[in-house]
């Protein structure tokens, strides 16, 4: 069997072991030592990769921002900051017609400024706004999905973990990325907003209203949200201006928002040890990903399946677009049954060397900077697309009364203000790159 032979082959094999639930991280180092052991021969081989992807790996200095963005993302649930965002938000809105669904999204928007997870930021604010939602006539679908939907906000808005992994990937600029990255995050919330303002008027019984709240009280709610403002203006505003590194922003904001969590009371000695605690494994659970991809990259690149599938796919004479296309309809449809980071790891290698030998008429590094975010989008719409959407799992496990298949019903709205941003987003590159210096 020939080297070629054996990188394809390595797809299926993979695709079995996870449908057997074995764990993304475990299946790629799997198949990567094997298909290395059968590749080189020997034993001697795969030992001395296991020593040295091992170290390079969990070397690289980029990847010391990942714990830095999860730890301020739990200092940031203990802070309060998630209520004095959903509380600004449903004091201006609240009073309007599926105005507490669109505080919610608000409020996802501005704690996915601090938190760089998709599921801590669905999490949390579930916490904070499903039971106004509930309080105030919303439907258990409609409420669920909102707040699934939402909470992809915390991937997309910088910082974001995975384009971290994406720029490590693609040795792309991480600053660069969060600055791409936010024009398509505001456009995403402001998308929902108006998927949930059509919403309600298709279907008027899905939400009910509350009383408008007074002027004083909603000036007082906003001056609340200072501690969100001070540590995203530190933390990016310091980035962009060149006083820190992104890995040293992600120290300061964590430091920030730990001393905000305890200036506010909530911090206990227990629960800041429960937050380092959640930090650890959660990083754990990342970086082992990260090595199993790196794994089973290395086997990749040593079979030539990357550079292969380029050439092919450039000999097919296919417009870039029209690839571009292809690629972004296998992620929203492996999505449904992936979750993000895997994707991101499993497939970045292969994809972006096609990408890279294509011509869009643009340099390499806006090509490679609008392909991120194109992916991260179309990743982000596979938390919420059934049947294994993460985000509708978290939801549902905190509103057992509403049945999944309702929630699965209204977050197709929100999935189809998704596909639409992303074909605005292909046709019209400079929305993401008019940032960028």
């Amino acid at each position: 069997m020939s080297m070629l032979e054996l990188g394809y082959l390595s797809f299926p094999v993979l695709l079995i072991l996870i449908f057997l639930r074995a764990p993304i991280g475990l299946a790629m180092m799997v198949c990567g030592i094997a298909g290395l052991y059968l590749a080189m021969g020997g034993s001697h081989v795969v030992l001395s990769k296991l020593k040295s992807e091992t170290y390079s790996t969990f070397s690289n200095y980029s990847l010391t921002i990942i714990p830095m963005f999860l730890l301020m993302g739990q200092f940031a649930t203990l802070s309060g900051m998630s209520s004095a965002l959903f509380k600004a938000s449903e004091s201006w809105l609240g009073h309007r017609k599926g105005g507490v669904a669109m505080s919610a999204i608000g409020a996802c928007a501005g704690f996915g400024a601090i938190c760089g997870s998709s599921l801590a930021t669905a999490a949390t604010m579930s916490r904070v706004a499903l039971p106004e939602l509930k309080q105030y006539g919303y439907s258990g679908g409609f409420a669920t999905a909102t707040l699934a939907a939402g909470g992809t906000l915390g991937i997309l808005i910088p910082p974001s973990v995975i384009l971290v992994i994406y720029a490590i990937l693609t040795e792309q600029n991480i600053a660069k990325l969060f600055l791409a990255a936010f024009v398509p995050g505001i456009l995403a919330a402001i998308g929902y907003i108006i998927t949930i303002s059509i919403y309600v008027r298709v279907n008027p019984d899905a939400a009910g209203t509350r009383e408008p709240v007074p002027y004083s009280e909603r000036l007082k709610a906003l001056v609340d949200v200072w501690p969100v403002l001070v540590v995203f203006g530190l933390v990016v505003g310091g980035i962009y201006l060149g006083w820190f590194t992104p890995t040293e922003g992600a120290a300061v904001g964590a430091a920030c928002t730990g001393l905000v969590a305890l200036a506010s009371g909530n911090m206990t000695w227990a629960l800041f040890k429960d937050a380092i605690l959640q930090t650890a494994v959660s990083t754990a659970m990342i970086f082992f990903i990260v090595l199993g991809a790196g794994f089973y990259n290395s086997f990749l690149a040593l079979t030539q399946v990357p550079q292969e599938l380029s050439g092919w796919v450039i000999d097919q004479g296919l417009s870039p677009m029209a690839v571009l296309t292809l690629i972004l309809i296998f992620y929203l449809v492996f999505g449904c049954l992936m979750d993000s980071l895997s994707m991101i790891l499993l497939t970045i290698p292969i994809f972006f060397p096609v990408i890279s030998a294509l011509d869009f008429g643009m340099s390499p590094e806006h090509v490679a900077i609008w392909f991120g975010i194109l992916v991260l989008i179309v990743v982000e719409v596979g938390l919420i697309t059934p049947p294994v959407g993460m985000n509708l799992f978290i939801i549902n496990a905190m509103d057992r009364s509403t049945p999944m298949v309702q929630t699965y019903k209204a977050v197709m709205w929100f999935i189809t203000s998704d596909i639409l941003r992303v074909i605005l987003l292909v046709l019209f590159p400079a929305i993401t790159l008019f940032l960028l210096p």
